[in-house]
């Protein structure tokens, strides 16, 4: 097993760690080892990409993986914050709802012998409900307006999530050529 794929590996690995300080309780101590975990284990999304790249080690095991620790990642941090009242539910559910969706229509477009590349702004989403999660566990530790700035950022990490979905479906619609007009 290459670098690159045993990093992603430890970001899996940290998911059930940070679930578990997130679960402990809401002091500001936890708060900030929570969010340390969470950066470390984000941060490891981009070196396991940045070393795969550089030293020629990209593998099929390590392009299931990543975005699936990715989603995890996200996913769990965002229960657990929903769980301590820090994040809506409402939200969490339509970025659940759009992650389903759009690996389901990677799924049914790699079936089909098409590939639906990865975009700049599916980064840039991923990037955004970084910094939101980042916030939004550091809330206990950080002042009162904090919570706005992590809602508030979460609902632009949304917004960019359910854009980034619907140009995932144009994108598809296109890969199926004139035929699929008719």
């Amino acid at each position: 097993m290459n670098l690159p794929n045993l990093l992603t590996l430890l970001r899996l690995a940290l998911i059930p760690v940070l679930v578990a300080v997130l679960d402990v309780g809401t002091s500001p101590g936890l708060a900030v080892g929570a969010a340390a975990i969470f950066a470390a284990a984000a941060f490891t999304d981009w070196l396991d990409g940045y070393v795969a790249r550089r030293r020629k080690e990209v593998t099929d095991l390590g392009k299931l993986l990543d975005p699936i620790a990715d989603k995890l990642l996200i996913l769990a941090a965002l229960v657990m914050l929903v769980e301590a009242g820090r994040a809506p539910g409402w939200l969490v559910i339509l970025i659940l709802a759009r992650e389903f969706a759009v690996t389901g229509l990677r799924a049914v477009a790699a079936a089909g012998g098409r590939v639906l590349a990865a975009e700049s702004l599916g980064k840039l989403k991923m990037v955004a409900q970084t910094i939101a999660v980042l916030v939004l566990i550091l809330e206990p530790a950080l002042p009162a307006w904090a919570h706005t700035l992590g809602f508030g950022l979460l609902l632009a990490a949304t917004a960019l999530a359910i854009l980034s979905a619907s140009r995932y479906a144009i994108q598809y619609g296109r890969s199926l050529g004139p035929a699929a007009a008719r």
